[in-house]
């Protein structure tokens, strides 16, 4: 396996990183559009595993927005698989220079959506993936794979739901994709600061869009963005959280393979970070669309959006000013298979002082890079396999959790993951 890993922030970063302790690949390119981010991850590469395991990574330059110059360099290097782990706006040229090149694909986050013109809090407009999926006969005709939606939430998430379909339930009543932590970023002087610990552009997307819930009866239809509050007790001292409705994949991916009365996503992001996200709105500085604006240089034109997470710390860079726990999971409910109610959550728990001190990654982004790594090691063993536009819940799971969960000095990943039950309702 050779792999085309476009972006080398926090998350890019991090795949490197896990990917150095792995040996199922020849090569690794770590591409960015500016080549010393990509370098400087190769020379804490060399540093922390000596030159002998860094000669399997090459640092190289890369336009995520032309879909030439990924296709270019995924020939130039002979990529058999192409990581897509930048901003999702870069989802449609990343994904057609992996398929003009004839390589497999990979990502976290799916095609961006667009709000139903009239009816945005009702109904769909565009959904997250559709354009993605649309080209699936374009991929199949090529017998080329893009599994998509293969972080953490969407991704681990999905492979939790496939879990339990499989082994736990006989029916179920809801997937509810469940996200909380405890994190707290603190300054220099100890004070406590805002600072997300993800994109700020991403999670701008997710959480002002409309969120959309999949019922049985009903498809897909939309709510008003932070709907439905409720308090969910996460595990491993998290404690309880409130969440709430916000736009994510997985409710676009799991009914397509899997059946169920209803999905959900809810996110813990709380007061704070709603009212922020609030007032971005009202200022419209949530938008993307560029504005002209007066500078000593003369009138540019910028991205309200853009201007925001460039005034924001770097999520790659606050790992070290950071504490806390990240917990991402699926709560399942309804009938096992001794045909009892049953109320489950499936999760896995990221402490940011053990991410910081193995790997100089913050948990979050840690935790999101480690499932492609997983899932790039299932494809090369001949594990997992398919054709087409493929989400996480096409995959057997066992697979997938027996080997993140198995010892590092047995060949795993060494990252247990919790099932807990709960009372059924």
């Amino acid at each position: 396996m050779r792999i085309l890993l476009i972006g080398a922030g926090g998350v890019g970063d991090a795949i490197a990183k896990i990917a150095a302790r792995r040996d199922f690949f020849e090569l690794l390119v770590v591409s960015d559009y500016d080549p010393t981010r990509a370098q400087r991850t190769i020379d804490w590469i060399v540093a922390t595993h000596g030159s002998e395991v860094a000669a399997r990574f090459v640092a190289a330059r890369v336009d995520a927005s032309d879909p030439e110059s990924v296709a270019a360099l995924a020939r130039e290097h002979g990529a058999t698989h192409v990581m897509n782990a930048v901003e999702p706006k870069f989802v449609p040229t990343v994904f057609a220079g992996a398929l003009a090149a004839g390589a497999d694909y990979l990502d976290m986050a799916m095609s961006l959506s667009e709000p139903h013109p009239e009816r945005p809090y009702e109904e769909t407009g565009v959904k997250l993936g559709d354009d993605q999926f649309e080209q699936a006969p374009d991929w199949e005709t090529a017998g080329r794979l893009a599994l998509v939606g293969m972080g953490v939430e969407p991704g681990l998430s999905d492979v939790f739901a496939r879990y339990a379909s499989d082994h736990l339930f006989s029916s179920i009543d809801e997937l509810g994709t469940r996200d909380g932590a405890n994190l707290v970023v603190r300054d220099e002087a100890g004070n406590e600061i805002f600072a997300p610990s993800f994109s700020i552009w991403t999670t701008i997307e997710e959480c002002l869009n409309p969120p959309v819930v999949w019922t049985k009866d009903g498809g897909w239809v939309t709510t008003a963005p932070f709907s439905e509050p409720e308090t969910f007790v996460f595990p491993e001292g998290i404690g309880p959280v409130e969440c709430v409705n916000v736009e994510h994949e997985e409710v676009l991916l799991m009914p397509r393979w899997l059946d169920a009365r209803r999905v959900t996503f809810k996110y813990g992001l709380g007061d704070e970070f709603i009212g922020v996200l609030k007032t971005l709105h009202t200022l419209h500085l949530d938008s993307v669309a560029p504005l002209r604006v007066r500078s000593a240089n003369g009138p540019v034109e910028v991205a309200p959006r853009d201007v925001v997470a460039a005034a924001l710390p770097d999520p790659a860079t606050i790992g070290p000013r950071m504490t806390g726990k990240t917990c991402a999971g699926v709560w399942v409910t309804g009938t096992g298979q001794d045909s009892a109610p049953r109320e489950v959550y499936l999760y896995h728990v990221a402490d940011n002082e053990w991410t910081m001190r193995e790997y100089e990654s913050q948990c979050v982004v840690w935790q999101t890079a480690l499932n492609p790594v997983i899932a790039l090691e299932l494809l090369a063993t001949g594990a997992w396999s398919g054709v087409g536009v493929l989400g996480p819940e096409a995959f057997d799971a066992q697979p997938f959790l027996e080997l993140m969960a198995r010892p590092e000095s047995e060949g795993g990943y060494g990252q247990a993951w919790g099932l807990e039950e709960r009372t059924a309702s």
